[in-house]
């Protein structure tokens, strides 16, 4: 351990500098946006989404994706286009209000990115927050097992490289050959 926040560790000829908190952080929002599950909160009055025709197109061939980001839609079909769309429960959490606007996120998301899996942006905004506040921290004294943890969690990462804040997890230093 290195200034009780980096942990240097060798893999094959190659050593790498690894930061505790963000290395960490990243394991815990990977795990917290696969196992999570999202609790809705039906809405009193409908909310209505006014669409373009692309936009309510994109809406109605994504339903679940939106019920996924806790975001509930009721579509009727007989409305005029443009008006068919309404938002009947959004994400219950205390520290974030959701809205159409998360409606408007994520149809901009599948427009740029039709083939991702996206998340709303103020619920990956939580799950960063939730993420950081339940890892170690930098000044943290790791035992030996405490810092093998942190490098077998990051190893099962498809996409290791930085914490959900944009902080590298880790660095090569050098290679030992």
């Amino acid at each position: 351990l290195f200034n009780l926040g980096f942990v240097i560790t060798r893999i094959d000829d190659d050593l790498f500098i690894i930061d505790q908190h963000a290395s960490d952080e990243k394991y815990n929002y990977e795990r917290l946006r696969r196992d999570m599950k999202i609790q809705s909160q039906k809405l009193i009055c409908p909310l209505p989404i006014d669409t373009t025709v692309v936009d309510e197109m994109i809406i109605m061939n994504n339903l679940e994706i939106f019920r996924r980001n806790g975001l509930e839609i009721s579509v009727d079909e007989n409305s005029p286009i443009g008006t068919r769309c309404k938002l009947i429960s959004v994400p219950q959490s205390r520290e974030v209000m959701f809205g159409i606007e998360d409606v408007q996120d994520l149809i901009a998301q599948l427009m740029n990115h039709p083939s991702s899996e996206p998340t709303c942006k103020k619920l990956n905004s939580l799950y960063a927050s939730r993420a950081c506040r339940s890892s170690v921290m930098i000044g943290d004294c790791l035992d030996r097992a405490g810092m093998r943890r942190i490098v077998d969690n990051l190893s099962e990462l498809e996409q290791p490289w930085n914490c959900p804040h944009g902080r590298p997890t880790m660095r090569h230093l050098f290679c030992l050959k």
